[in-house]
């Protein structure tokens, strides 16, 4: 078991009410469970996503904590939370992490593993 570990988990879902295919908005909410699977109590301090549309667009986002918070997550302890972006094709592909700081100051990153927006899958997730 590593020391210092979140693990990550995200369900996307296309939103049709608030796309307009027409002008080239696709709108995606995705909720994240991030769970502390490692042994050191851990806050996630900041995000980094990658957002990449069909044509190859990427736009990258960067910010302190997630949702306005900063979860601070013993060993086994979990935080979900959703939030959307918009893309400009009715598909594409996120990913990133979080970095964190671990009670005893070690910094380390939980990488976010790539997920795909898709317009097709609107009732599945």
């Amino acid at each position: 078991m590593t020391a210092y570990q979140f693990t990550c988990t995200v369900h996307p879902q296309y939103l049709p009410e608030q796309s307009d295919p027409a002008q080239g908005i696709y709108a995606f909410a995705y909720t994240v469970t991030i769970r502390n699977t490692g042994q050191v109590a851990a806050q996630l301090i900041s995000r980094h996503w990658v957002i990449t549309d069909a044509t190859g667009r990427v736009e990258e986002v960067k910010g302190l904590g997630v949702v306005g918070h900063q979860p601070l997550l013993k060993p086994g302890e979990g935080f979900e939370y959703t939030s959307w972006t918009r893309i400009a094709t009715p598909h594409g592909t996120m990913s990133g992490s979080y970095f964190c700081v671990a009670e005893d100051g070690e910094r380390f990153e939980a990488p976010i593993p790539a997920f795909a927006l898709s317009a097709d899958r609107s009732g599945l997730h």
